[in-house]
């Protein structure tokens, strides 16, 4: 290459035959050439030990007897992704991002909600399944109204940092914007229905731990939305206890705080 008169070009000294210029700072003690070129960053696509090559049989017992798959994973080191899922309430597999391949099967399997058995032998983070994840993620972030930068939950949600984890920087699907409504009744909480995924955690904990039972589905398809009570405003239903343990359930922005007691 050749540079303007008396100015050196990159990787090269003053004379241009070829000599790589190179500038070093100190950092912590040891050079560092800032001139080198970088090495391409590696997004974490999963775990480091993608597959459980036979399930033993002390793990099984250990776990108990209706132990499920993505519990032994758990127990054997092996990251599993999961949004639907939270320790204390029933599984229902409703995300579908813990996915795994059983040899024997002919479909991929939510592994929060398929039961553990001596001598499977379980891929748990395949290029397949890789791929499935990210279209799950992509679908999610497509069919929502889920803007990062002003929601209540950047930062800290579980979606976002799939996201980022399963390797999804932009959506190859295209973006709906449906008409989502915000309900602000409720005098301490809020519920952005745009942010929903409808992993249907707050369901749960309000029926299972609180007894409340304040949440559910309603409606189908595109339609489908998390009601309060009889399909109400949130701070008419009487059943309501104020916990807040909905608030804290929730995986991304749509159920939130916006008064303090």
């Amino acid at each position: 290459r050749q540079g303007r008169p008396g100015v050196p070009v990159a990787g090269h000294d003053q004379d241009g035959h070829g000599a790589r210029a190179r500038a070093a700072h100190l950092v912590g003690g040891r050079a560092v050439d800032v001139n080198r070129r970088r090495r391409p960053v590696r997004r974490l696509r999963g775990a480091t030990m993608p597959t459980i090559p036979k399930l033993p049989a002390a793990l099984v017992a250990i776990l108990g007897v209706l132990a499920t798959v993505l519990a032994a994973a758990r127990q054997a080191g092996l990251w599993i992704p999961t949004l639907c899922q939270l320790d204390g309430i029933s599984a229902v597999g409703a995300c579908r991002l813990c996915v795994v391949d059983i040899e024997g099967h002919g479909r991929p399997l939510a592994a929060c909600v398929t039961e553990a058995a001596e001598g499977m032998q379980i891929h748990t983070n395949s290029p397949r399944l890789q791929e499935i994840r990210r279209t799950v993620v992509e679908m999610l972030f497509a069919e929502g109204n889920h803007v990062c930068a002003v929601c209540v939950a950047n930062g800290a949600c579980e979606l976002q940092n799939l996201a980022a984890l399963v390797g999804m920087d932009h959506s190859r699907l295209p973006y709906r914007f449906p008409q989502r409504r915000v309900d602000l009744s409720h005098p301490r909480f809020g519920l952005d229905h745009n942010r929903c995924i409808l992993c249907t955690r707050c369901v749960r904990v309000c029926d299972e731990v609180e007894g409340a039972h304040v949440w559910d589905v309603g409606w189908r398809g595109e339609h489908c939305r998390i009601i309060a009570g009889l399909d109400q405003p949130w701070g008419e239903v009487e059943s309501c206890t104020h916990c807040g343990q909905c608030v804290q359930a929730c995986p991304t922005g749509a159920l939130f705080t916006h008064a303090e007691p």
